[in-house]
């Protein structure tokens, strides 16, 4: 009688009930927008994923209720943003798992013109994606300022490069300073962890970059692609 016995790993449970999170179009929708680092309203994202506001409502709640979103109420108003660095990542890592053949087309010119935005640079979260943090990722590594052999790591060479570009990195808590995140579009890694949010909001802040609408689409400015030829030889049609 024993082969008929087995023992439920007590995780299991708990594994199942995060993938369902997961397992809805509809939420699906809300993780992704929300990786652009900012708050949104209930509201705004019952109009992006299309559904009526009491029945994003349901999801949101079940969303928060699963640790994957926090959210903060201001009279009328519901915001809610991704609860922390790793829940971006695990959504990042779960959409880099798509099979690019699976993906589906475009249903109009809006639709690819977005796609297309996205798929040149973007925010995964609090850092650079697409061909664009990849570039700049190639960049720091052809410079000997990351390394990728054993894991994203900053050399000497590029912790000083961070404080010479006025880039301060907050080493505090247990986010690495560096870290490799696949990127779902170019499918290769580009640079996450406390120096990868810290170059983007100084992209942010100093005009290098500037957001594209509401979504997470960015484009890089010419003062950007200025700076970035200045100070990692990055060409301009690179970024373009």
């Amino acid at each position: 009688m024993l082969g008929c016995m087995t023992t439920r790993d007590p995780q299991a449970t708990a594994l199942a009930r995060l993938a369902a999170l997961f397992a809805d179009e509809t939420r699906a929708a809300c993780l992704l927008a929300l990786l652009d680092g900012r708050t949104w309203t209930a509201g705004e994202l019952a109009r992006h994923a299309g559904v009526a506001a009491s029945t994003l409502s349901e999801h949101l709640g079940r969303l928060v209720a699963g640790g994957l979103l926090a959210e903060e109420r201001q009279g009328r108003h519901r915001y809610v943003r991704l609860a922390d660095a790793r829940a971006a990542q695990l959504v990042e890592d779960l959409a880099a798992q798509v099979s690019p053949g699976t993906a589906v087309r475009p249903r109009n010119l809006r639709e690819s013109s977005a796609g297309s935005a996205m798929a040149r640079g973007r925010t995964c979260y609090d850092h650079l994606a697409g061909r664009l943090g990849i570039t700049v990722t190639d960049a720091l590594t052809t410079r000997g300022l990351l390394q990728q052999e054993t894991g994203f790591a900053l050399t000497d060479a590029g912790l000083a490069w961070f404080e010479a570009a006025g880039i301060g990195l907050e080493r505090r808590g247990r986010r690495p300073l560096a870290r490799a995140c696949l990127d779902w579009t170019e499918r290769r890694p580009h640079l996450a962890g406390v120096a990868g949010a810290a170059l983007c909001r100084h992209a942010l802040d100093a005009g290098w970059c500037v957001r594209i609408g509401s979504g997470r689409a960015v484009k890089v400015t010419a003062a950007g692609e200025r700076a970035l030829s200045d100070l990692l030889g990055v060409e301009a049609a690179a970024l373009r």
